[in-house]
């Protein structure tokens, strides 16, 4: 075993540990922190892979900037600990159609457009690993168009989940 695969079943396993951990918790503050803590796995990922801008760019956008404003909406309003609310009768279809429709854009983005591979062939060293702008947003909408949904996904449901927390029905309004 390379260290680089100790350190990728390390970082594997704390990764979906704190999404567990996210998504069991019911005290929204533990919930971001866990969030926080997937994140900056995530980012050392990237940094395995040679990807030092989108690692930093990960650390600074979503587990810094996005994340400081959920605990802040979170811990300003009150709204720490999850609620028992009941579930209107629309919800539940319009949650397993979007579920399918990610599934099934998942299955096109693995089956269809993979191509196939021997291994993971580690990034060619040269002066510019970053390349232009231009080519770094095709290599992300192109090559890495699943992880990048993924992400999208992650934070519309973050902040989604942010909003249902702090929301208060008319009678509950002091």
């Amino acid at each position: 075993m390379t260290v680089d695969l100790i350190l990728f079943l390390i970082l594997a396993l704390v990764s979906v540990a704190t999404a567990a951990g996210m998504l069991l918790s019911r005290n929204a503050v533990y919930s971001a922190l866990f969030l926080v803590l997937n994140f900056a796995s995530i980012a050392v990922f990237y940094l395995l892979l040679g990807a030092p801008f989108i690692a930093m760019a990960q650390i600074t956008v979503y587990a810094g900037a996005i994340m400081v404003l959920f605990l802040f909406v979170i811990m300003l309003l009150g709204a720490e600990q999850l609620a028992r609310i009941k579930v209107l009768p629309w919800q539940r279809p319009l949650a397993i159609g979007l579920a399918a429709a990610l599934v099934a854009e998942t299955a096109y983005l693995l089956i269809v457009r993979a191509a196939p591979s021997a291994g993971i062939v580690p990034p060619a060293e040269t002066v510019n690993t970053l390349g232009e702008l231009q080519n770094l947003g095709m290599a992300l909408f192109n090559q890495y168009l699943l992880p990048f949904e993924v992400t999208s996904v992650l934070l519309l449901v973050a902040m989604i989940g942010a909003i249902v927390l702090t929301k208060r029905e008319k009678g509950e309004r002091e």
